[in-house]
């Protein structure tokens, strides 16, 4: 029992931590039907069926096929890196940036190698994960933390894209600095395979129609109760494997803080202690807190202390840079890069570090600057 403990916290710390607080806060606030009402069951259903559409498409290899395309025509080494980084940055607006490393990190290491670049492979990596988690900030559904700050506080779609849109062009113009300065040789691309193809194209139709009615959700012109119910009948009768494909401790995660938060909504002195640290503060608040526990559960924590949803959706945001454990898609590139280059793992960290932190306080000039105009 000790060992499956152990392992639990070992892969899961921010899922443990989570029902910790929730219990703790439970020995403060007894059980009764009031914790019914603190879940937030639009967040979760709308997380729970992005997740399944999106782990069907990368399933059917759609992804794969399109960064295949994508990179097949490139001539020098510029356009090599631009391509396999940008593919992140854009992607990660439509499929998360957990999904897009996932996807894309894995066939950027073996396209550069084929290349004969594999001394790029670092960078490349570092500014994917940079591009994955700075192009997820632009939409509701580019990341975790984006989709439980837009359904908690109620916000419009121009709203949102005003507030984060500036942010992104920025990110772009940064990214976009970095990839030009980078030395430019002729390559010669090996291809040892075909290129990806979409296999099972009958469950193409079905996807599509679940991502078109997510899409709906987000927009608030379909229920989240009848998304989720079209979605579970679909999977389950067409493709049940990818149910089982889910991060279910996600949900869980969010599960745990809601009841925290709840709880502590209820203790008043406490939540006026919060408050009082908080307020006023948002935007550093989120990035210190996001470096140590990482961005999501910061947006689900401080949530529940503040009405500046601008602040906070700012602060998460940015605060996905900065330390490995910022933003937890940083952890799945680094993970992918160790299986390939195990050696190279401390060097990584460092080089990961550093410009993490330079992406960082730029952004962090830029909001000051964005916030003095405005």
């Amino acid at each position: 029992m000790s060992g499956i403990i152990k392992r639990t916290i070992k892969k899961e710390p921010v899922l443990v931590a989570s029902w910790i607080l929730a219990f703790l806060s439970a020995l403060l606030v007894p059980v009764d039907k009031m914790y019914i009402t603190y879940i937030d069951y639009r967040t979760l259903c709308l997380l729970f069926c992005l997740m399944a559409v999106t782990e069907g498409f990368k399933d059917m290899g759609i992804f794969k096929a399109a960064g295949s395309r994508l990179v097949s025509n490139v001539k020098n080494t510029f356009q090599v890196e631009a391509a396999l980084v940008f593919i992140c940055f854009f992607s990660s607006m439509i499929i998360t940036n957990d999904v897009s490393l996932i996807t894309f990190v894995p066939f950027a290491i073996e396209t550069l190698r084929l290349s004969g670049m594999e001394n790029r492979v670092m960078s490349v990596v570092v500014m994917q994960t940079i591009a994955a988690n700075l192009g997820s900030i632009i939409t509701p559904i580019g990341n975790p933390q984006n989709i439980f700050i837009y359904t908690k506080y109620s916000i419009s779609l121009p709203d949102f894209f005003l507030t984060m849109l500036p942010y992104g062009i920025i990110s772009l113009i940064l990214i976009s600095a970095v990839l030009a300065v980078q030395k430019k040789e002729n390559i010669n691309l090996i291809h040892t395979e075909k290129p990806a193809e979409i296999s099972d194209k009958r469950l193409l139709p079905v996807y599509s129609l679940l991502f078109i009615l997510s899409m709906l959700t987000v927009g608030r012109l379909l229920s989240a109760k009848v998304l989720f119910a079209v979605s579970i009948i679909s999977i389950t009768a067409l493709d049940r494997k990818t149910l089982k494909k889910v991060d279910y401790s996600l949900l869980l995660t969010f599960a745990g803080f809601f009841i925290f938060i709840g709880n502590i909504g209820r203790i008043g002195n406490l939540q006026s202690l919060f408050k009082s640290f908080i307020q006023g503060n948002e935007v550093i608040s989120a990035v210190v807190s996001s470096q140590i526990i990482s961005n999501v559960p910061s947006a689900l924590l401080l949530s529940g202390f503040t009405s500046s949803w601008r602040s906070l959706l700012i602060g998460v945001n940015i605060g996905g840079l900065g330390t490995l454990i910022a933003s937890m898609a940083s952890l799945i590139s680094y993970k992918l890069f160790c299986v390939s280059q195990p050696e190279s793992s401390a060097r990584y960290l460092r080089y990961f570090s550093v410009v993490n932190f330079i992406f960082l306080i730029a952004m962090l000039l830029i909001y000051c600057l964005i916030n003095s105009i405005m």
